[in-house]
């Protein structure tokens, strides 16, 4: 991770804080072998996918249909008939599997003391906003996302913080360590990506939606201190755990509200200057996505920013073969709606939610780590969980509606 001078302790400590899960020695054993396992299916294996397409499932569709796939549902049948894609498949299942199990077991051996802990670097939650009228979304409830036992919402017992403390301790190995010692890359992209464009600007208030456990929401707190930053999610159980994480880090500039980012009736129309999202929108249906959209369009300011982190939307310029193995974790990681929302255009979402294609822009956002550890990705590339992530921004400017459109740099 990339340690910034200006960021206070304890923050600058690497990999951890004040209500992290502490792993034993059999327990970071675990994990250290599952994210080198996630590296190799991913990095060393993966590629032999391509070759078992162009090798066998290709020809033998062709010989079949007499003509080559039409989509990438046509390369998915295809390829679930190799032996090793399926191989290749059960690999990367059974590890996420893993992943989730052992994140469960050291959260579940010392949750009394989680629980303690956040409850004391909170200060008993004082400013957590939850609300108990807000449900959870049928669409969430349905699965449990990332194969991890419960979801986001999901509680051993009634108040505790077992889902973000969960999700907090195996996200490193999920990405490899390709986000950072903290897990924060995401944001302090953001962050840097927003300086640099806009060296100016100084952005008032800036929601974060679908923050879990504050990942990204944390770091654009730190990089804008005059700033209000709201970070929403459904699910009070990562909300806990975010509060007493930001608490601990020293982060108070931040608010932890639980909502719906499909109505924000809290929120009055252009009260943020920056509404955003990280790798969140994928996990919303086909029905909600242009509904947080729209209600994200009506609480942003005139001359405010819209962004959204997610992997490149499927165009008919992405090769077919690309979109079946980004399509995975669609059919076989509990993302049900991973591929119906990467066929979406977003800019069609966007115009009809009142951002003209004008002011609509998209951009390649790297993630802020050591790069002499987790070298630069490069869209396109083999995934290699041994590399910095990267993504494929999609935002828009609100117009003001003065003749020149965009604010000015």
């Amino acid at each position: 991770m990339a340690i910034h001078d200006d960021i206070p302790p304890p923050y600058s400590m690497v990999g951890t804080h004040g209500v992290f899960p502490k792993a034993s020695h059999d327990e970071r054993a675990r994990f250290n072998f599952l994210a080198n396992l996630n590296k190799h299916v991913a990095g060393s294996l993966g590629p032999g996918n391509r070759l078992a397409y162009e090798k066998r499932a290709l020809p033998k569709f062709v010989a079949d249909h007499g003509r080559e796939p039409a989509d990438r549902f046509e390369v998915r049948k295809a390829m679930n008939q190799d032996p090793y894609h399926r191989f290749w498949s059960a690999l990367k299942r059974n590890n996420m599997e893993m992943r989730q199990q052992n994140g469960r077991a050291i959260v579940l051996r010392q949750l009394d003391d989680l629980d303690a802990r956040a409850r004391t670097a909170s200060g008993n939650y004082q400013g957590l906003e939850l609300d108990p009228l807000v449900a959870v979304p049928p669409y969430q409830r349905a699965v449990d996302i990332h194969c991890m036992p419960g979801s986001y919402h999901g509680e051993e017992r009634p108040g505790d913080v077992s889902a973000g403390a969960n999700y907090d301790c195996g996200i490193f190995v999920t990405t490899g360590g390709g986000m950072g010692a903290l897990s924060d890359g995401g944001g302090q992209a953001l962050a840097k990506w927003a300086k640099e464009t806009r060296p100016h600007w100084s952005p008032r208030r800036i929601l974060d939606i679908g923050t879990t456990v504050g990942h990204s929401a944390l770091p654009l707190a730190m990089a804008f201190p005059q700033a209000e930053v709201i970070a929403i999610d459904t699910a009070a159980p990562v909300l806990r755990y975010a509060h007493a994480r930001a608490r601990s880090l020293g982060v108070n500039n931040i608010r932890f509200v639980q909502a719906n980012a499909e109505s924000l009736p809290q929120f009055a129309d252009g009260h943020f200057d920056w509404v955003q999202t990280t790798m969140f929108l994928h996990e919303t249906s086909g029905q909600a996505l242009p509904r947080i959209i729209a209600e994200g369009y009506r609480v942003l300011a005139p001359e405010g920013l819209m962004f959204h982190l997610e992997q490149p939307q499927y165009t008919p310029e992405m090769p077919l073969f690309e979109q079946f193995m980004r399509d995975w974790d669609a059919f076989n990681n509990n993302e049900p709606f991973w591929s119906a929302m990467h066929a979406t255009d977003l800019h069609d979402i966007l115009e009809e939610a009142g951002f003209p294609r004008a002011a609509q822009f998209e951009a390649k956002v790297h993630a802020v780590v050591d790069e002499t550890i987790f070298p630069r990705s490069v869209e396109g590339d083999a995934e290699d969980f041994g590399r910095a992530a990267v993504w494929h921004a999609y935002g828009a400017w609100k117009p003001s509606g003065k003749p020149s459109g965009k604010p000015a740099a």
